[in-house]
């Protein structure tokens, strides 16, 4: 028998197992369509709206209660008014509010008379993203007020709107938000999540396929299918994941760049191959896994240990370069991480092949590792003398 028919006997048999365990198509399936949904309406209206921000206005004056009104009318905030410090601390520790302000009394009179009296912020840092937002809402709306009363001052002393103009802003900030103009979280997080989330169960269920024929004890019919070549075998069985994988990627990037429209500088076409490296990678990873640690158990967790570190270490949420110089160094043993970077030349700068074709040479040397793995997994097949359990 040649080994392209041996290798075509392991793919029938790898469906077959699918048709009585629909655990594999199902379970990816059916998580990769959850994350999918979740998170592109979720995040729909790219900004969080509304978010609930304390005040405790201590000084009752027309200056104070314009700025909570402004403060209310802006797209993030809204202002829920409290008596003194201790309810609002009391809201806060209840997670009713991510932050509040303590206007002082005397606060205004405090301004007319140049005291430059002090506005506190309290902000739960617990809550990374409402937590930020509510503290830069708080920021420009307090700088916004700074401004206006100096502005009233300038005023009075009688110069012109241009000569303010150069003292309240003497440098004028023209900012360029490449790639992401409307500061939209979904286009900031979803690109990443995503693939991210396919790479983790791409990893788990190919170390899963792999080592339940060790648990169950099949891996010796495996190898007789393949003429007892490991290569052959893994060829097989990873033919019918890497097409399955490849194309629910494919149609996530549909999805993202053809459906919602998410920006694109450069070409889809780019980011299918990006999306079928990713998974290639993945399961150079998976399959390297399972052959360092040919125990089902084991390898599930440090699969597991190893795609959430990805997350982390991508560098979409902390840029690599402000971390450790080991965790920088760390970060390249992710493949997430080079398609992230992939996913930044070409769809936010459509740098082309100039710009990623490190990124490729990165993800493809993920199908290296195994290599080094195949005669101890092989033997572990044909032995079965690790526990299963």
């Amino acid at each position: 028998m040649s080994s392209w028919s041996q290798i075509r006997t392991v793919i029938r048999r790898e469906i077959g197992i699918w048709i009585k365990r629909p655990i594999y198509v199902v379970g990816s399936l059916l998580t990769i369509v959850f994350c999918t949904v979740f998170f592109l309406t979720f995040l729909k209206d790219g900004l969080p709206s509304d978010l609930p921000i304390g005040v405790v206005d201590l000084d009752h004056s027309t200056f104070s209660r314009n700025f909570t009104a402004q403060l209310d009318a802006t797209q993030l905030g809204e202002v829920i008014q409290y008596d003194d410090f201790a309810s609002a601390r009391s809201a806060m520790q209840k997670g009713e509010i991510t932050s509040f302000c303590l206007i002082p009394e005397n606060m205004y009179a405090d301004v007319q008379a140049g005291r430059q009296p002090t506005m506190t912020f309290y902000v739960n840092g617990l809550y990374f993203v409402g937590g930020a937002l509510a503290w830069k809402d708080l920021l420009t709306m307090t700088n916004l007020t700074g401004g206006a009363i100096k502005r009233q001052v300038l005023r009075a002393k009688g110069m012109n709107e241009t000569q303010m103009q150069g003292l309240l802003r003497p440098v004028d900030i023209d900012t360029h938000q490449i790639g992401n103009m409307m500061t939209d979280y979904g286009v900031y997080l979803t690109n990443s999540l995503l693939p991210g989330i396919l790479e983790m169960i791409v990893i788990l269920i190919v170390v899963y396929s792999l080592g339940t024929e060790l648990k169950y004890g099949t891996s010796r019919h495996l190898l007789e299918k393949s003429g007892m070549s490991i290569t052959r075998a893994l060829a097989g069985k990873l033919i019918v994941y890497t097409l399955y994988f490849s194309v629910i990627g494919i149609i996530m990037m549909l999805i993202l760049y053809h459906w919602m429209h998410f920006p694109m500088q450069g070409s889809i076409w780019n980011m299918f191959l990006a999306i079928v490296l990713l998974v290639l990678a993945s399961e150079g990873v998976a399959v390297f896994i399972i052959g360092l640690l040919p125990v089902l158990r084991f390898a599930v967790s440090v699969s597991a240990i190893y795609s959430i570190l990805g997350f982390s270490l991508a560098g979409f949420t902390l840029p690599v370069e402000t971390m450790m110089p080991w965790l920088q160094g760390l970060a390249a043993a992710f493949p997430l991480r080079h398609y992230y970077l992939f996913f930044v030349q070409e769809s936010l700068f459509g740098a082309g092949f100039a710009g990623w074709w490190t990124q490729v040479i990165w993800l493809l040397a993920f199908l290296l590792p195994p290599l080094a793995v195949l005669p101890r997994l092989k033997n572990a097949y044909i032995y079965q003398n690790y526990a299963k359990n």
